[in-house]
């Protein structure tokens, strides 16, 4: 008898994973929690650039100062929004991940360098006012064309988290 009852008792089932979150509204899209989450990023890194641009600004030429400040801060947001926006950790294609960011880095120092070059050109004596109103609104351009390779290039992978 003790045998029989030993046999229907419940076992406790392995461990499970804990349940995944269910978001609601826009947020149930993948894409949207990562515009967010890739804003929030954006955010730090642009306020990061445009500050050491202009600390930059008045000691070496406008060119140079916009390729360092973006250099340094593409390479901030390529680590950021890999582990906050995509949520990759880990050190699995890291530098996969950073030589590719870096191709995205080009792109974008060719948009903002272009409308810095067409600001000088139309504008010679422009002031570094100007010069910061320029690349952040080509930054914006910038911005749309990183996310879009971010996310459907380098970090395609995790793309629905």
């Amino acid at each position: 008898m003790e045998i029989a009852a030993e046999a229907t008792e419940l076992r406790s089932s392995p461990p499970r994973k804990p349940p995944r979150k269910r978001h609601r509204g826009v947020l149930k899209y993948p894409v949207v929690r990562q515009l967010l989450r890739f804003t929030g990023v954006g955010i730090v890194c642009t306020a990061s650039s445009l500050a050491l641009y202009a600390l930059l600004r008045p000691v070496i030429d406008p060119q140079l100062a916009n390729a360092v400040a973006l250099i340094v801060t593409s390479l901030m947001n390529t680590a950021l929004n890999r582990r906050l926006t995509f949520k990759i950790t880990g050190k699995k294609k890291r530098a996969k991940d950073h030589l590719s960011g870096a191709i995205v880095i080009g792109i974008a120092l060719v948009i903002t360098g272009g409308s810095l070059g067409l600001l000088h050109l139309f504008k010679p004596g422009a002031t570094v006012t100007e010069e910061l109103w320029t690349t952040t609104l080509s930054g914006f351009v910038a911005t749309a064309v990183r996310f879009t390779l971010l996310r459907h290039w380098i970090f395609r992978r995790a793309r629905h988290v």
